[in-house]
């Protein structure tokens, strides 16, 4: 059984900033990418960063030059630093582990960019 365990939303002004936080634990064999999401109510989830087990980084454009993702010491770990937040922003944030064969996700994590 794989879990993954997400952390750090919150709520945080225009132009603040958040670390959001994942932690896969588990049988997990051969990660092949970990991939941030996020989803506002009524809409498609969609990707805003992604790295893979090389390290090699993707970006939603929208969120491109402002948020970084990065892996942790411990690899089955994968942060998302959002800077320069923007009311338009505010999503629920979902970690996803894709295992090629498989994929996982956490449970969400609400962040809220408002004034």
């Amino acid at each position: 059984q794989v879990q993954l365990v997400e952390s750090g939303g919150g709520l945080v002004q225009p132009g603040g900033s958040l670390r959001l936080s994942c932690a896969a634990s588990g049988s997990i064999i051969g990660i092949y990418a970990m991939v941030w999401y996020r989803q506002a109510p009524g809409k498609q989830r969609e990707l805003v960063a992604r790295i893979t087990s090389g390290g090699s980084t993707e970006y939603a454009d929208a969120v491109k030059g402002r948020f970084t993702i990065s892996r942790g010491n411990a690899k089955n770990t994968v942060y998302l630093q959002m800077n320069s937040l923007r009311t338009e922003d505010t999503d629920v944030y979902y970690c996803n582990l894709d295992l090629g064969v498989a994929s996982y996700w956490g449970q969400g994590t609400q962040v809220t960019v408002s004034s």
